[in-house]
């Protein structure tokens, strides 16, 4: 090659930035298809990866786990909080009032909790719970037996925690908890007995054939409005689910109101808990889809003593706009209360057609 061409070509070989095209799949699903994603890695394989290619041939780039891409759940974890015993009282004049607060490690659910038992040191609640399970080995689930306050902050009167690890899969395991004041073998409070809580506990992982299908069934599924549903028009779907740290100022016996287009409709009431859980579905038939309604859901409180009794209160309230749901067919949101200090309330919307 002569001298005179060598170093025009070194020139424009060391300027040409080649062509490099990837895609980013994990279980299927292209990454590549949102756009924040797709300029992030961009940026990181251009600048990596790019000056080592000036002919056509691939390479691997690892930039998702894809065991991780999905947080999916592996397992379902069953709680049957039956009995505590022996437990020591916190009121200065009478007994307790128990209740038992369970909440799952690595969960982005809120605790749930038992109903409260009044005055009583040897409750008995055969109550159950399911969570569910994204990694036994790591996961623990906690409970905490606390002394219901209608005024002031509730005292906690001992808690233990079992590691899903020790649970034998599919076996429902019978145990009898030490209560403590904290996880902490070297606490001198710890010491001092607390009483014990009862409880049954039975994880059961889901067949390996099953999980895409729970996956996707808890991800899409949604059920078809009935064949009576107008033309054009759909149902409704309003799922109360539950609230927490809603607090009145002189009871805590939450329930919901709902008024849509003039109905009203309502959960049943909860008593002594600021913390309530009410699963409870209402529907409306719609002639058309409700793209600009609003929906008004408000947490109230009403007094559960005979005799004087106090008006009722309330505890927050939200209103949701339903054209998203329209939009997206299914929303499941956690709202905070306007004119409540911490409350929040979750809610799941749903608008069913026949299609």
């Amino acid at each position: 090659m002569n001298s005179d061409w060598l170093f025009p070509f070194l020139f424009w070989s060391s300027c040409l930035q080649p062509y490099v095209d990837f895609g980013l799949k994990v279980v299927g699903i292209d990454l590549m298809s949102v756009p924040i994603l797709y300029r992030f890695v961009q940026e990181i394989i251009k600048d990596q990866v790019a000056n080592m290619y000036h002919w056509p041939k691939t390479l691997e780039v690892q930039i998702l786990d894809p065991a991780k891409a999905f947080d999916r759940p592996v397992g379902l974890l069953h709680v049957k909080v039956i009995r505590a015993l022996k437990l020591k009282k916190k009121d200065l004049l009478g007994a307790s009032d128990p209740y038992v607060k369970i909440k799952l490690t690595d969960s982005k659910l809120p605790s749930k909790q038992t109903t409260v038992k009044m005055k009583n040191l040897n409750p008995e609640w055969n109550e159950d719970f399911n969570f569910t399970v994204k990694d036994p080995l790591t996961q623990v689930l906690k409970l905490h037996v606390i002394d219901w306050e209608q005024i002031g902050k509730h005292d906690k009167m001992g808690m233990n925690e079992v590691p899903l690890k020790d649970l034998t899969p599919d076996e429902p395991k019978l145990m009898t908890l030490a209560l403590v004041k904290k996880k902490d073998t070297n606490d001198a409070q710890n010491d001092k007995s607390r009483g014990q809580l009862v409880v049954e506990l039975t994880y059961k992982p889901f067949k390996e054939e099953e999980l895409p299908k729970t996956f996707q069934q808890t991800k899409t599924l949604l059920v078809r409005a009935p064949d009576n549903t107008p033309d054009g028009g759909g149902m409704l779907v309003v799922i109360v689910h539950e609230a927490e740290d809603v607090e009145g100022k002189h009871h805590n016996n939450p329930y919901v109101r709902i008024l849509f287009r003039g109905e009203k409709r309502k959960t049943k009431k909860i008593r002594k808990t600021r913390d309530p859980r009410w699963e409870e579905e209402f529907t409306f038939m719609l002639d058309e889809p409700p793209i600009n309604d609003k929906i008004h859901l408000e947490v109230y409180s009403s007094s559960s003593r005979i005799g004087l009794r106090r008006p009722k209160e309330s505890l927050g309230f939200i209103e949701i706009n339903l054209s998203n749901v329209v939009n997206n067919k299914r929303i499941n949101e956690r709202y905070h209360l306007i004119d409540s200090k911490n409350g929040r309330i979750q809610i799941e919307l749903q608008w069913r057609t026949k299609d």
